[in-house]
């Protein structure tokens, strides 16, 4: 799972997260987080909150990053400058950059040093966080906490959640959260063996098990389903099924997909999408290879919808069968993009 995704959960959530980071939680009320598609642009921006409707309140644009990348800052500020330019009527505009530690700050900011010398932009460090301050925050350095300190962490925030509930967020939605961050930081572990680490009975009382979710189920799963239940509402069985039977790849790539989804029938048309393109390319393959084996069958449903288009490709210049076994080997063994 990426780590990116656990802030997508925490700032769908609770959205006052990010002005706490910021130390301005008096801003947070009327907030909401969001992804942004720029009309007539291939641009889509993933984290931007938006104010209340009407208000003079600034837009906040926020990235997190996880990787040292060089080109992190003219990303953004191109993406807030056209966002601007789309948006006339917004005013009052705020970036910030959320990084695990300052280490993994771009080195050469040259270009961009005004604005971030201004009130405009603000930087954030997590290892800098003091988890005290509050269980929001204590979430957030959770996820960056090594794994030697994340248990007794872990375990504080429980104990606190259960003594002091939150104002309008209820003590299963944080549990649902603090569960998810707990197998992230801990994958090999199932969630009984964690709940048994943590000595509570509520983990096993969260929305994940009252919905009758499989023990086994991946953390990447299980927050691409909560996603998806904030996104568009309560999923149908025959929709939760089909996500159920994802691969991880394509978990992955609807994770990222959702946060265009605006109803439910934005998923059901992901998903027709994924189907239709895996039917397209065993008919281009099945009279080229007389029959296609079994374990080649099963690999191929794996496969991303994008790497359907490839494969489709491939097929179409008279793919072998043991052709089709090296693509589909090479695929597995290094994925889509790599």
């Amino acid at each position: 799972m990426k780590t990116d995704s656990l802030f997508y959960l925490l700032f769908e959530t609770v959205p006052s997260i990010l002005f706490e980071l910021i130390g301005q939680p008096a801003l947070a009320p009327g907030y909401r987080f969001s992804s942004v598609e720029l009309k007539q642009t291939a641009f889509r921006i993933d984290g931007v909150f938006l104010p209340p409707e009407g208000s003079n309140q600034p837009v906040y644009f926020v990235e997190v990053q996880f990787q040292k990348d060089p080109l992190l800052y003219r990303r953004l500020f191109a993406e807030v400058f056209l966002f601007l330019q789309k948006h006339p009527d917004v005013k009052q505009w705020r970036a910030v950059a959320v990084y695990p530690r300052a280490s993994l700050e771009p080195d050469d900011n040259e270009a961009y040093d005004c604005l971030l010398k201004s009130n405009q932009c603000q930087r954030v460090f997590l290892e800098e966080l003091d988890p005290n301050q509050s269980v929001t925050l204590g979430l957030v350095k959770l996820i960056v906490e090594p794994v030697s300190n994340a248990v007794a962490l872990g375990q504080q925030l429980i104990q606190q959640v259960q003594k002091q509930p939150l104002p309008n967020l209820t003590t299963e939605a944080i549990l649902e959260i603090l569960e998810t961050i707990i197998v992230y930081k801990f994958p090999n572990l199932t969630r009984r063996e964690i709940a048994d680490m943590f000595a509570i009975s509520d983990l096993r009382k969260t929305k994940v098990y009252e919905e009758g979710l499989q023990e086994g189920l991946s953390q990447e799963r299980a927050l691409v389903v909560r996603l998806l239940k904030r996104k568009v509402g309560e999923l149908p069985k025959v929709t939760l099924t089909k996500v159920d039977r994802l691969s991880l790849m394509q978990l992955e790539d609807l994770a990222e997909a959702l946060l265009d989804f605006c109803e439910l029938a934005d998923l059901k048309a992901w998903l027709s999408q994924l189907t239709e393109k895996r039917i397209k390319v065993l008919e281009v393959l099945t009279p080229r290879l007389d029959t296609l084996e079994s374990p080649a069958t099963e690999q191929i449903e794996e496969l991303t919808l994008e790497q359907l288009g490839l494969l489709e490709k491939a097929a179409a210049e008279d793919m072998t069968q043991d052709g089709l076994v090296d693509w589909l080997e090479q695929q597995s063994r290094h994925g889509i993009g790599e």
